[in-house]
């Protein structure tokens, strides 16, 4: 508990890309690293230093561990390498610094591409964007049909949320800022008819003392108390109580803590499932984790209080504490704990078990209505009504934070949307159907400078709910106002967008690159002085012919996959449109020279 944590990471993107960047690291980073490491131990026998280790329970070997401190770091040069390979890699979008343990509620959630999903309690954000990616998995091309919802009661904590998720540029994601605990019941339009919004995975990985994470917050040692976990069951069970209620019949639910106290973990359970009455049940979830070390839920506890008085009943519990110690934190019977209510199919990671830090989750299906859902006549629901439950009331309050710009989608006729399909092609020879009406802005009057990109399902929502909940984020910038003259259209491709619109533009507007050719492009460092279209190959200039002037999508091909970024071409010259990062990711793809960039 003591010892730091190990460094974990794990590869995003899309599978073809990922593969790529996997083999580059074995090749390019993993030997280095394990040949600096005998040299470490050779020069110190006590250096805890160890080879890389892969995730074995997480799929595809998409998950790494590495024991790397600063120490080693500032004095082996492969090590250095390799943590600004992961800083730079990170700030591209391409990893993810993330702990184990953080990794496994998106994993055990098995979300696809068409689910509706919600993440209740979603700052920082590390979860979400493993949520996001599982949309995304297996739809090669295309959009998924479904969205991620991603809610946080505190604003500033919203923002954090968007910065984590912006570089996966989803146009199915949004944020929202609310109480988890109370939160809205809210609409979407299924099939043509508004009906209440109902998820087919819900995530509430709520706030708790976090005695599990001893092992990086070190404040946690002095100031932990048995008090902690009392005081937090019950928003902990007013939340999980609203997920529930917001849960699709036949629906997943993952609750999950960074903290090992069973007054916030099986108690909260507990508590639940006895009211629910058979409608949700705790089902297995470790097939999905092979491998994986852990140990089984409590099946017995005791509540106590702060001077550690432990008690077995609430009856035995005095007056002057039975307003911190409810009843509903007891443990049911040996029996009920087990062949009822199957506590022991939750899954609790303790430090020591693979060197990580401590974690508690269970998965959850909804089997029926809960007992207290009504239709909205208020009769009893059926199997055959959408029930809507009302989350419990609250006192008006002050909305903290900014005043968010509004919404701004465009209508059936937009003059600059005219201008951008006749340039980019968006409605011909394409076997996607683009919508004009899923691009918006964020303002009301005057030049509209960027155009987002969102599907039609986040649409619908936001133009459903917006008096419901306080929506902060949501769109991928596809689109950018440019300044240069004497061109056909006065916006350009925004790269952050480029993977969403990218199926809908036309054939006129890409151009097949050799791979050379975009590695001079990449290597760039002077954005005055862009490569003359004269000294790149024959092949890339014969495709370049009959491309207008202003912006284009670059293809080239790398070991079966296709790179695609975005690129202007000029009366005699052509340039790639990346940021720094983006740029040196896709050099280290091609094989290309990162010492411009000081790498």
């Amino acid at each position: 508990m003591r010892r730091n944590l190990p460094v974990t990471f794990r590869i995003t993107g899309s599978k073809a890309q990922a593969s790529l960047l996997l083999k580059l690291i074995k090749q390019d980073f993993f030997e280095e690293y394990i040949r600096a490491v005998k040299e470490l131990r050779n020069e110190d026998a006590d250096a805890l230093v160890e080879p890389p280790q892969c995730l074995a329970w997480y799929p595809r070997e998409m998950a790494w561990q590495l024991e790397l401190s600063r120490k080693d770091i500032r004095r082996s040069e492969p090590l250095f390498k390799l943590h600004n390979f992961l800083i730079s890699e990170t700030s591209s979008g391409y990893i993810s610094r993330q702990e184990a343990v953080s990794m496994i509620p998106p994993l055990v959630l098995g979300v696809q591409s068409h689910h509706k999903v919600l993440d209740m309690c979603a700052a920082p954000g590390s979860k979400t964007a493993q949520l996001i990616e599982s949309l995304h998995a297996n739809v090669s091309g295309t959009t998924p049909s479904g969205f991620v919802m991603a809610n946080d009661v505190d604003n500033n904590r919203c923002y954090m949320l968007v910065h984590q998720t912006k570089r996966l540029n989803s146009p199915c994601f949004l944020v929202t800022n609310g109480d988890s605990s109370t939160f809205p019941s809210m609409q979407y339009t299924k099939e043509g008819t508004v009906c209440p919004l109902k998820f087919d995975r819900v995530l509430c990985d709520v706030p708790c003392s976090g005695d599990g994470t001893l092992r990086k917050n070190a404040d946690i040692w002095n100031k932990w108390n048995l008090a902690q976990a009392s005081n937090l069951h019950g928003l902990q069970y007013r939340i999980l109580k609203r997920g529930a209620e917001l849960l699709e019949v036949g629906g997943r639910l993952v609750y999950s803590t960074c903290s090992l106290n069973p007054i916030e973990n099986e108690a909260v359970l507990h508590h639940l499932l006895k009211e629910s009455a058979g409608s949700l049940e705790i089902i297995e979830c470790s097939e999905t984790l092979p491998t994986l070390k852990y140990s089984t839920g409590m099946t017995y506890w005791e509540p106590a209080s702060k001077d550690l008085t432990f008690y077995k009943t609430f009856d035995d519990v005095p007056e002057s504490q039975r307003t911190v110690i409810r009843p509903g934190m007891f443990p049911p019977s040996k029996e009920e704990a087990v062949d009822k209510y199957h506590l022991d199919r939750c899954l609790r990671i303790l430090p020591h078990q693979q060197n990580t830090g401590g974690f508690f989750v269970a998965l959850l299906e909804k089997k029926k209505t809960l007992p207290w859902e009504t239709v909205a006549d208020g009769q009893e629901a059926t199997e055959t009504t959408t029930p809507i439950v009302e989350p419990p009331p609250k006192k008006a309050k002050y909305m903290r934070g900014f005043k968010e710009d509004p919404f701004v989608f465009f209508e059936d006729k937009e003059e600059v949307f005219d201008s951008l399909n006749k340039f980019f092609q968006l409605r011909e020879g394409n076997k996607a159907h683009f919508e004009p009406r899923n691009l918006l802005t964020r303002c009301k009057v005057g030049k509209k400078k960027n155009v987002y990109f969102c599907t039609s399902v986040v649409r619908d929502i936001v133009k459903l709910n917006e008096k419901r909940i306080k929506i902060i984020n949501l769109g991928v910038k596809s689109f950018v106002r440019c300044a240069t003259r004497n061109i056909e259209c006065d916006f350009r491709l925004a790269s952050e967008g480029l993977a969403s619109v990218n199926p809908f533009v036309g054939s006129q507007r890409r151009v097949m690159v050799q791979k050379k050719d975009l590695v001079e492009l990449l290597s760039c460092t002077d954005p005055t002085k862009p490569p003359e279209i004269s000294s790149l190959s024959a092949e890339t200039q014969q495709n370049l012919q009959n491309v207008a002037s202003g912006s284009c999508v670059l293809e080239c091909m790398v070991d079966e996959v296709k790179l695609a970024t975005v690129g202007w071409k000029g009366a005699m010259s052509l340039r790639a449109y990346v940021d720094q990062y983006d740029t040196m990711h896709m050099l280290r793809l091609l094989g290309g020279d990162l010492s411009k960039f000081g790498k």
